[in-house]
């Protein structure tokens, strides 16, 4: 772990590997990536960072956005001397990616968005049912009803072996300010203006984000396909990690190869 500032960040896999730029889900840290950073490290330099309020980020700086988050990780690559990267956002993170490619399209080289959405009036919302199971007054209810939208119920990633689940050391407020700068996110006029090839994955049974946003941005991206994973759930791509990286690693690896 590294830190320039008020961002603290992470590195992994061979050096002279192409870099690639995993950005994790709405209030968590880089431990999100715990249990799949090992198979990228295999052809790709990881690179990873605590967005401001989690992990070793300090809580500073106002006006927090997707956007903000975005150049936060552009300062990141500027320390790391990294020019261009893959970039792989997964929920609030695939909606940073999106801000990312917006505003510094020459910093990119291929972008993977997972169960994420363009936001704004355009994006398909989820229902007010998921709304109060993640609102309930009960800290354990309301951490049963969000492992239940993560994941099947046969799957080994269910309770304390998940990294999904939020960083326990966030406080209050910046829990808060994660939200807003999630629900705040509105990409859709930018999303055209993206050239790079972009690989759309989600889950067909996501109803955090419902997988109706995977065709929408799909609509919006010139170079983009669709990847649905059958029964996926908001947490398919750590479930089903055996079918899915080695899906973003070939289409990583076939610009690398060209």
């Amino acid at each position: 772990m590294a830190r320039q500032a008020d961002l603290a960040w992470q590195t992994g896999g061979p050096t002279d590997a192409p870099p690639l730029l995993l950005l994790q889900g709405q209030a968590n840290s880089h431990h999100w990536w715990n249990d799949l950073r090992e198979a990228f490290e295999r052809d790709f330099h990881t690179v990873t960072f605590d967005y401001r309020g989690t992990g070793d980020s300090a809580a500073t700086g106002s006006g927090w956005s997707t956007a903000s988050f975005a150049d936060d990780a552009v300062a990141v690559l500027d320390r790391l001397g990294v020019d261009r990267a893959h970039v792989y956002g997964t929920s609030m993170g695939g909606r940073v990616a999106q801000m990312f490619a917006v505003r510094h399209p020459e910093r990119l080289q291929r972008l993977v968005l997972a169960c994420t959405s363009p936001g704004g009036p355009h994006a398909h919302e989820r229902g007010q049912d998921v709304r109060r199971a993640l609102a309930q007054p009960d800290a354990t209810a309301r951490r049963e009803a969000l492992i239940d939208l993560m994941y099947t119920p046969a799957s080994r990633h269910r309770g304390k072996r998940s990294n999904l689940l939020g960083d326990p050391m966030m406080t209050a407020g910046s829990s808060r300010e994660h939200l807003r700068v999630s629900a705040a996110h509105d990409a859709w006029d930018e999303l055209p203006t993206i050239t790079a090839a972009t690989l759309i994955l989600h889950g067909t049974d996501d109803r955090m984000v419902p997988v109706d946003n995977a065709q929408l941005i799909a609509s919006r991206i010139a170079q983009s396909q669709v990847h649905l994973i059958h029964g996926g759930r908001h947490g398919f791509f750590d479930e089903f990690a055996d079918l899915v990286t080695p899906r973003i690693r070939a289409f990583l690896r076939t610009a690398d190869a060209q």
